[in-house]
């Protein structure tokens, strides 16, 4: 506390002396729709002073007393100018109507002057347009698919809807829906995500300096957020494809004043298997089903008040013997408050869950496995317009984390028994603070720090062990009693520093802090890893990263050339002990864990098309990621899983006329840094594989090529409908999804790698409506 007041002491003399006399606020909306608009750009002509929405569309710009014209704008919606007399604290509050005439092309981003001159590094921000001409696995757009084809950002491979950033691990990111976590975002173990793209607004990836309203993640960030449904007129809309079919409702509850929002999405690959006449086919189970829905009120002039959920179940059945069942829950109530023309207001309270169940059932003997994370979250935000050249966004939240790592019960004809592993509680406490400063018209700053208090909660029994991991003592604590508290400070600051209207470089240095693991000792990442909060023995993760950026604008802002290089070290990096099972010693899993540092850093190029027929953008990463942990690998850094030195993404998308769109994605990486045995000895006549170097080897280099084709048809002002087409794995690349070794049937002196593919051609179609 004590530093984010120093923090805010040192900013008020520049804060208070960069304020100007007069404020223009409001909230910027689709006139069609009514949704807030976030990112809006609000802009005074022929000037370089401006600034954007908030994510809840609210603006302020103080000027000086005068006559101005002001220019309103958003990412496919027509500009709109207004002249105003500024002589006294004005509200305006704009709607924007959509363009009249056909896009030839999404913009990515809004103008390049903005990236050039914004001093936030890292930062990637989608809109569901972006994601419709990209073509994807079973013809479903999923907006964690999407953000893999940007620089710096990698898939966790083939059937995997996690994702890499910058030499972290999947758990390493932060995935907000309307605030709220999701700690497992996939659907069908990962063919899917959990994000259903006809209720998301707007995707903003923080890859790099994240703002220091985010935290507990080391890696990044990915802030979504819903649609929050149309208060002028009623919309149907959803789409009918091969596997899955989707519709979203929504319209006014008072017009103008108050709206709803649901949609839904199931998969029916599980009546397709109730057509086979095979038994041991049509009982099994496969699918998943999600709902999103969403209310908001305007209370008045300056309230409005946000309810919005999620719910989102997957059910995976063997016939009567075996199910696995997963899924995600989280409501997020909102109330935003207008205090005066400068000085916004975000209130929170927020609750997420994850859990899985799995049930065996053998004859004799049944088990029933469950294991849980819930949080429940409260938070505060201000954001204080306090002049022309500051903005100052302070705040401060609280979660409480229950995680109950496993409840067996077994069942036979004679007892019931029940094996509760020890649940874990924790409080998560942070204050922040920062303000982005103009300190001229070349150099503008983002500064600011997050101070995070994490208590290790009772009750519970915690363990001390000795250097090979055995438990040596063992501590009580009654419930609520304080463990151990980690405090830490995180301070990060952004650069930016503008040559001319065309270029500029950035620097940032920012520190992440992260108290939830995520532990697996498998190759591919399954919804039953458990995540474990940080105790007295594991300590929370820690990461600097320092990034340097080069950014220039090309051809009138038609093309844009982006080069960032960041250097990351990490510590109390987490793995595994040889032969570990994190699924027996729960209780103390610290004993099958070791803990060491990390290290990561490379490079990432961007080059973006973004206007006229033609349009996409090419990237490339090269990086390098490694571990350095006692007790692995004699000593010595070691390639990280998710080490890869080359990553390419090639993405196009072409515009023929009004009916047809073509577009077609190419990408390539270097294969996932794997363990494999270096030789084998016999023990009873079985074979034993030993292991040397960790993760010393490689999978086969990955490359595939997507292509995908929209055909619109009826377009009317009421009805528009479309067919989209797709075919996924083209030239039917056989990736390895598993390599596994075994001895030659014909020689058993000889071993055999045998490799698994999981796809070849995928053709896919789905016909999309709106009314």
């Amino acid at each position: 506390m004590r530093s984010i007041l120093l923090f805010i002491f040192f900013s008020l003399p520049a804060i208070l002396l960069a304020q100007d006399k007069y404020t223009i606020s409001g909230t910027i909306t689709s006139a069609k729709t009514g949704e807030t608009l976030i990112g809006a750009s609000v802009r005074i002509k022929s000037s370089s002073t401006g600034t954007t929405s908030n994510e809840y569309g609210f603006y302020s710009l103080s000027l000086q007393k005068g006559s101005y014209t002001i220019e309103f704008s958003a990412i496919g919606l027509g500009l709109k100018s207004q002249q105003v007399e500024l002589n006294r604290n004005l509200t305006i509050n704009i709607s924007l109507e959509e363009e009249t005439r056909e896009l030839e092309t999404v913009v990515v981003k809004t103008t390049g002057r903005r990236s050039i001159t914004n001093p936030q590094m890292g930062m990637e921000r989608l809109t569901m347009a972006e994601t419709k001409n990209i073509p994807m696995l079973f013809g479903e757009r999923d907006v964690l698919k999407t953000i893999q084809l940007l620089p710096g950002i990698k898939s966790a491979g083939e059937g995997s809807s996690g994702f890499y950033v910058r030499g972290g691990a999947a758990d390493q990111n932060l995935i907000m829906l309307d605030e709220a976590t999701v700690y497992n975002a996939s659907h069908l173990l990962g063919f899917f995500s959990t994000f259903n793209s006809d209720a998301i607004k707007d995707v903003t990836v923080y890859k790099g300096g994240m703002p220091a309203q985010y935290g507990g993640r080391l890696s990044s960030v990915l802030d979504i957020r819903m649609n929050e449904g149309n208060n002028q007129d009623y919309d149907v809309s959803g789409g009918i494809g091969l596997i899955s079919t989707k519709l979203n409702v929504e319209g006014p509850i008072q017009k103008g004043k108050s709206s709803f929002l649901a949609s839904g999405r199931r998969t029916y690959v599980d009546m397709f298997l109730k057509l086979s006449k095979d038994s041991a086919i049509n009982k099994n189970q496969l699918y998943f089903y999600d709902l999103n829905t969403k209310l908001n009120y305007q209370l008045g002039k300056k309230d409005r008040l946000y309810l919005s959920g999620y719910f989102g179940r997957d059910k995976l059945g063997v016939g009567e013997t075996f199910a696995l069942q997963w899924g995600n829950g989280t409501g997020t109530v909102r109330w935003n408050h207008i205090f005066s023309s400068k000085l916004f207001s975000n209130t929170s309270f927020i609750y997420s869950n994850y859990d899985y169940k799995i049930t065996i059932r053998s004859g004799s003997n049944d088990f029933d496995i469950f294991s849980q994370i819930r949080d429940v979250n409260l938070k505060q935000e201000f954001q204080w317009y306090a002049g022309s050249r500051n903005t100052l966004r302070f705040g401060a939240n609280a979660i409480y984390h229950t995680i109950r790592p496993g409840e067996i019960t077994a069942t036979s004809t004679s007892y019931i028994n029940t094996s509760n592993r020890q649940r874990r509680y924790s409080m998560e406490n942070a204050i922040y603070a920062s303000n982005t400063f103009k300190a001229s018209d070349k150099v503008n700053l983002t500064y600011g720090a997050r101070l995070t208090g994490f208590s290790v909660l009772g009750k519970g029994d915690y363990f001390a062990l000795d250097t090979a991991g055995n438990v040596i003592d063992t501590f009580s604590y009654k419930s609520g009693e304080i463990v151990k508290t980690y405090l830490n400070l995180e301070p990060r600051v952004a650069l930016s520093y503008v040559f001319n209207p065309s270029v500029s470089i950035k620097a940032s240095y920012v520190r992440n802090v992260q108290n939830l693991h995520l532990v697996s000792n498998s190759t591919t990442g399954s919804p039953t890893d458990k995540w474990v909060a940080s105790t007295n023995i594991i300590k929370p993760e820690v990461s600097d990263q320092v990034s340097l950026g080069w950014y220039k604008n090309l051809s009138q802002n038609k093309y844009e050339l982006t080069v960032e290089a960041y250097y990351k070290t990490m510590q109390n990096q987490v793995d595994y002990r040889t032969g570990a099972n994190v699924f027996i010693n729960s209780d103390a899993i610290e004993s099958q864990l070791l803990f060491g540092k990390g290290r990561a850093y490379g490079i990432e190029w961007l080059l973006r098309k973004q206007t006229g027929k033609l349009s996409g953008w090419f990237s490339y990463t090269l990086s390098k990621t490694e571990r350095k942990i006692d007790g692995i690998n004699n000593n010595n850094w070691y390639n990280a899983r998710q080490d890869r030195t080359h990553d390419v993404a090639i993405v196009g998308s072409y515009q023929l006329n009004k009916k047809w769109n073509f577009s077609a994605n190419w990408i390539y990486y270097t294969g996932d840094a794997v363990t494999f045995p270096a030789g084998k000895y016999r023990v009873d006549n079985q074979v034993i594989f030993y292991y040397t170097e960790r993760n010393g080897y490689r999978m086969p280099s990955y490359h595939r090529l997507d292509l995908g084709a929209t055909l619109q048809l009826k377009k009317r002002k009421k009805y528009t409908s479309e067919l989209a087409f797709s075919l996924y794995n083209a030239y039917g690349r056989e990736n390895a999804y598993t390599i596994a070794f075994r001895e030659s049937k014909d020689d058993p002196q000889k071993t055999e790698a045998v490799r698994t593919a999981l796809f070849k051609y995928i053709p896919s179609v789905s016909y999309n409506f709106k009314f």
